[in-house]
């Protein structure tokens, strides 16, 4: 008797060739929504896929956007990599964004006009302890409550976003601000990679975390202990590797990386605290670390990509009069897109003899 049943079909050229496919998919679902929209899908595409490229100023501003989320999408992926769901990268973004901020502030309180080359590791410091402190919470519930890290990761976000907004509105507000919710401006900032433009040095410290992450995974003990308890947690336990060791590093490393992306955010463009700390970097992170592979090299190219799409919204709201909401459409679409991608490619329907 015959059946119908599904085979895994592993390769490893098409498993890089199924991004490229899913933003094939993706560039045509967004042709077509324009025309539905009434907008000329030509003209909708080139600022989409081609203004965020147009110009020295403009690719200085996709690679400031690529940068937290080459952060937050590396520690995901080792997250994800060692089979811990963190979902909550926003919140500790977010918390990373409060203590170097609240660093910040002091030193404009205290007078103290230090050079952005001296300010810099103390930043970068401030903010990694904060998104790690708060990845802390998650890897303490999970370890010793078996809560479901992806529940609890989430629920802090709305917690931090609370916690920020409760000190942008009362004890950090600016009380010379016109009551607006926001700090004072911040007298020290992150070093400028090139002058004249806001790209600061923080895009070249995000390429060198995604170059130690590759190497850490895929060339150290550490990496091959994380890999193993994520993909075989009984082989892990069989050979002595401690789930709990895996579980906590994972959770902190990644929350620190996220830190670190909220403070460079705060302390270089922004300039300040305020409530819209965030634009969703965290949450599309985890798109960035699926289009990438879970590969921290891979990271990199699929956060220009996510940054693409961002400014290129940004730029159809202003020229062509499109809805904000249709960048979260179209990385939604891209998602859903390599989702089924890889289904249709590492597996396929054959018969077989019962």
């Amino acid at each position: 008797m015959l059946r119908l049943e599904v085979r895994a079909q592993p390769s490893s050229l098409m498993s890089y060739a199924s991004p490229a496919l899913a933003l094939g998919i993706t560039v045509a679902v967004a042709a077509i929504l324009l025309l539905l929209l009434g907008k000329d899908p030509a003209v909708g595409l080139r600022v989409f896929l081609f203004e965020p490229f147009n110009g020295t100023r403009a690719v200085t501003e996709l690679l400031l956007k690529a940068t937290p989320l080459i952060l937050c999408a590396v520690g995901l992926s080792l997250c994800y990599r060692s089979n811990v769901w963190n979902i909550g990268a926003e919140g500790q973004l977010l918390m990373g964004g409060i203590f170097a901020g609240g660093l910040a502030m002091w030193f404009t309180n205290q007078g103290l006009k230090w050079s952005p080359w001296a300010f810099f590791p103390f930043a970068v410091l401030a903010g990694a302890i904060g998104g790690a402190m708060w990845a802390s919470i998650v890897a303490l519930l999970r370890d010793r409550f078996n809560a479901n890290e992806i529940l609890v990761s989430l629920m802090l976000v709305y917690v931090a976003n609370l916690l920020l907004a409760y000190l942008v509105f009362g004890p950090w507000k600016d009380p010379k601000g016109f009551n607006f919710p926001q700090t004072v401006n911040f007298d020290v900032s992150v070093p400028r990679l090139i002058a004249g433009f806001r790209l600061n040095w923080g895009f070249v410290l995000a390429l060198l975390v995604a170059v130690a992450a590759a190497l850490m995974l895929f060339r150290s003990w550490a990496g091959y202990k994380l890999q193993v308890g994520g993909l075989a947690p009984a082989a892990a336990r069989y050979a002595g590797f401690s789930a709990r060791q895996s579980l906590w590093t994972a959770l902190l490393v990644s929350g620190a990386l996220a830190g670190v992306a909220g403070a460079l955010d705060v302390t270089g463009p922004s300039g300040q605290l305020t409530p819209h700390l965030s634009v969703g970097y965290g949450f599309t992170a985890i798109i960035v670390a699926f289009v990438g592979r879970l590969h921290p090299i891979g990271c990199v190219f699929g956060a220009l990509v996510l940054s693409m799409f961002l400014i290129g919204g940004e730029l159809a709201q202003s020229r062509i009069g499109l809805p904000s909401a249709l960048t979260g459409v179209f990385q939604g679409v891209l998602l859903i897109s390599l989702l089924a991608c890889d289904t249709l490619i590492h597996r396929r329907m054959v018969w077989s003899r019962a």
